[in-house]
């Protein structure tokens, strides 16, 4: 593609602490809930109108754990450091903004998603690109098997504090290990391959059109839906009829499963700045009858409620092992059916990632180069507290998923871009 070809790498450089990790730091204990999770890296991209020169080596001496190589159940802190990438793009952001291409957005990352290198290290880069007009591109890859999406807000905002010379630094708290502590378990099962889609759109719903749809969508089980909740009942409703009838499989149900933060839904709450992969997951299933947007919500609802007081409220006793194997089995067991159609959904709404300030203003646009693999959404928030979605699904399910009139609703217009 021509716009891959606008990007071009002009450093590459390691940067280290700014203090060596003290020798009893050293080995840094993974939780059960990192050593469950794939050898992928999370991804996030911010975009700035304008920038200037900061330095992690400050920052990476809080988060030691990130310098250091990946083992079985253990990170070896050997002050290696991270990898960073500066490059330049040809062309202004502005331009770039109003109709990103999805592969060229890839390379604002400084790591392919999927990369191995995401299972020993190094286990965080960074990469940011100079636009002509002085914008510029953060684009950060950090390993997920030791940081969820929480995590990588925490490491941003203590990074952005530090930049600013603030004397209240967000200081990450190192010890999930101690409340799930890694096992001798392995998840036996055959190995689930999703399906590539070779159709990735951006569906940006702005904060009037959510405010409309909470309006449509609100009912006496649900009477404040949430952003999330109401973005995600459209799309998937919107999905269950454009893949049944491309499918002709009347007799398949359709289940949506979607991550959560557990931090706040253990009992005692963790506290927001503990580091690691504190998430959860829980499924809603609906027919093929394809449910009104009241009662998607409500399921929706219903499932996170359920979620959070029948495993969340058990992840700080004696049955924690037991809830986390039984949830990891499911998911493994709920890819592997045949019998459904399966969506996936991570929504990171709310996660203050524009409130990330290195010390020239606010990101004009964050958002996540998604992969693209068959019926995965994510959800991200917009600057203006609207809801941006990036939808992977079939050629032929896009194609009638884009013509339904419920998507198309003039008193909820959504902007769609390629």
């Amino acid at each position: 593609m021509a716009g891959e070809l606008k990007i071009e790498i002009i450093r590459r450089e390691t940067i280290k602490p700014s203090s060596p990790t003290p020798y009893y730091l050293k080995s840094f204990n993974l939780s059960l809930l990192d050593q469950l999770s794939p050898a992928v890296y999370g991804s996030l991209a911010l975009f700035y109108p304008k920038n200037d020169d900061k330095s992690l080596s400050k920052t990476l001496t809080l988060f030691y754990l990130l310098n250091g190589r990946l083992k079985e159940k253990t990170i070896d802190c050997d002050d290696e450091g991270a990898q960073y990438f500066e490059a330049k793009f040809k062309g202004h952001l502005s331009t770039f903004q109003e109709q990103p291409e999805p592969e060229t957005l890839k390379r604002f990352l400084p790591a392919e998603i999927f990369s191995p290198t995401a299972g020993t290290r190094p286990l965080l880069l960074v990469q940011a690109t100079l636009f002509d007009c002085g914008g510029l591109a953060i684009g950060i890859c950090m390993s997920h098997k030791l940081a969820d999406a929480t995590t990588v807000g925490i490491f941003l905002k203590s990074w952005a504090a530090t930049s600013n010379g603030q004397a209240h630094q967000i200081l990450p708290d190192l010890n999930a290990a101690s409340y799930f502590p890694p096992k001798d378990v392995s998840l036996k099962g055959a190995k689930v391959e999703l399906s590539k889609s070779q159709s990735v759109k951006r569906y940006v719903f702005d904060a009037s059109k959510v405010a409309a749809l909470k309006a449509v969508a609100a009912s006496s089980s649900v009477q404040r839906p949430t952003r999330a909740e109401v973005v995600t009942a459209l799309i998937w409703k919107c999905a269950m009829a454009a893949i049944g009838q491309n499918s002709g499989s009347a007799s398949k149900h359709f289940v949506l499963s979607q991550a959560v933060n557990i931090r706040k839904r253990v009992d005692p709450p963790l506290p927001e700045n503990r580091i690691g992969n504190l998430v959860g997951n829980f499924s809603t299933q609906a027919n093929n009858q394809t449910p009104d947007l009241q009662a998607l919500v409500t399921q929706l609802r219903k499932g996170l409620t359920e979620y959070t007081r029948n495993r969340a409220k058990r992840l700080r006793g004696d049955e924690s092992f037991q809830v986390i194997f039984d949830q990891y089995k499911e998911a493994g067991e709920l890819m592997r059916r045949d019998d459904l159609h399966l969506m996936i959904l991570t929504s990171l709404c709310n996660f203050g990632f524009y409130q990330v300030d290195f010390g020239w203003g606010k990101p004009s646009w964050v958002t996540i180069p998604t992969g693209t693999h068959i019926n995965l959404v994510t959800l991200i928030d917009t600057s203006e507290g609207g809801v941006e979605a990036w939808v992977c699904l079939s050629k032929q399910d896009k194609a009638l998923f884009e013509r339904d009139p419920e998507l198309l609703d003039r008193r909820i217009p959504i902007t769609i871009q390629s």
